[in-house]
């Protein structure tokens, strides 16, 4: 008999772990496992890349309030999980006066302990072989599902952002195995968790260099960069991410200002192109009209494909302030695109300075003189295109690892 396995996720947005789920789903093989997927809220252009074979379970209407605005919970009804998100609100805050932090994760948890007590089971009547929680928190996975073996995913730094661990702990002990996306993801977690450390696995990230350059191949995203430039030498720099602190997005102006004053003679011939969403928009905003960068840094918004843009660009930059394993980095790189990312603690497991990409500093000086120096080296940008073209980047094989974990 086909073992069972059940996954769970937020949504399927564009995001670095939702690709990655997307990569997993790809590579699994549906003759010998039935993969039921539970989306907590059916939204996102990734809802279309799930593949046929995956049983997409039907959304649970209360799952779907756990991220919505409290304001639009109240109006559909949903009086009782409004109020617990309050509950929530009020402990986050409190926390957050005790250990202010730049970055807190704390809020989504204390939503999460507060309101999955009063969700439906999902699939009460099944008991799965493997139920996997793809995102923090992951509690519902934990209180919600009946399965033989658990296990949670860890996407992000522990060492860069706050969480409350008395109250965190709990709930990753609670699982079978918790799986790690690169070693230095792990190393950052046990310093937080370090009664976690039997229970780690790693598991990379699974991509496929097919389908993204299949995906690449989609349409020619040229003619819309080019409509930016007026003449010259076009050099466009691409980011894709999500509009977040982490991401780093709101120093992009400066760094390009940085990157005019060392290169005066190409200012014309130089833009940087976004591409993403998300809560940060409008400071990101703000900062391109302080920096007068309006027609020099270019908002592209979402976009359901990246990766005609990205095969596009002349060089794919990452100034992230902290990453677990940036998604779009290795996608850049299954492009042959030389890469720049900053020195945020765990780039080092991304990039092999020099051969596959560049790291340089995180500071908005040291990140230009980065830029520039390669910008300024043809030389060096063919070595490391030369490079991504003799190395496979692909990792299907991780699968492996993951049937491992099915009892």
């Amino acid at each position: 008999m086909k073992k069972r396995i059940l996954i769970a996720i937020h949504y399927l947005e564009l995001g670095g772990a939702e690709i990655s789920l997307i990569g997993l789903l790809q590579a699994m093989d549906y003759s010998k496992y039935d993969v039921d997927l539970f989306v907590y809220s059916h939204r996102g252009e990734l809802m279309k890349l799930i593949p046929d074979q995956v049983n997409l379970l039907p959304e649970i209407p209360e799952y779907a309030q756990i991220e919505r605005p409290v304001k639009s919970v109240i109006k559909d009804g949903y009086w009782r999980i409004a109020l617990r998100r309050f509950l929530a609100k009020y402990s986050a805050r409190r926390f957050a006066r005790r250990y202010p932090s730049e970055d807190s994760a704390v809020g989504l948890q204390y939503v999460a302990n507060y309101v999955t007590p009063v969700l439906h089971a999902i699939n009460p009547g099944i008991e799965y072989d493997l139920a996997v929680s793809f995102l923090t928190p992951h509690n519902i996975v934990r209180d919600k599902v009946r399965a033989k073996k658990k296990v949670a995913w860890i996407h992000t730094d522990y060492s860069v952002v706050s969480v409350d661990a008395r109250v965190e702990s709990p709930v990753w002990m609670s699982y079978n195995k918790i799986v790690s996306v690169s070693d230095d993801v792990t190393k950052s977690f046990l310093t937080v968790f370090p009664e976690a450390k039997s229970k780690i696995v790693s598991i990379e990230n699974i991509l496929s260099p097919d389908f993204v350059t299949r995906r690449s191949e989609e349409f020619d995203a040229l003619p819309e960069y080019l409509k930016h430039f007026r003449g010259g030498n076009p050099f466009i720099i691409l980011t894709v991410g999500r509009f977040c602190y982490p991401k780093n997005m709101d120093s992009i102006p400066s760094i390009l200002r940085g990157i005019d004053a060392l290169l005066p003679e190409r200012r014309e011939d130089i833009k940087w192109f976004i591409i993403g969403y998300g809560p940060d928009r409008e400071i990101i905003r703000r900062s391109i009209t302080e920096a007068g960068m309006a027609d020099r840094v270019i908002l592209l918004g979402k976009r359901s494909n990246p990766y005609p843009y990205i095969k596009a660009c002349d060089l794919y930059v990452q100034p992230s302030r902290y990453e677990g394993k940036a998604v779009t980095v290795r996608e850049a790189q299954m492009l042959c695109k030389p890469v720049v990312v900053t020195d945020y603690p765990t780039a080092k497991s991304q990039v092999l300075d020099g051969q596959d990409g560049i790291i340089v500093p995180m500071d908005v000086k040291g990140c230009a003189e980065g830029i520039v120096s390669l910008i300024t080296d043809s030389e060096r940008q063919c070595r490391l295109v030369s490079y991504l073209e003799e190395h496979d980047f692909g990792n299907e094989s991780e699968i492996e690892k993951f049937y491992s974990l099915v009892p």
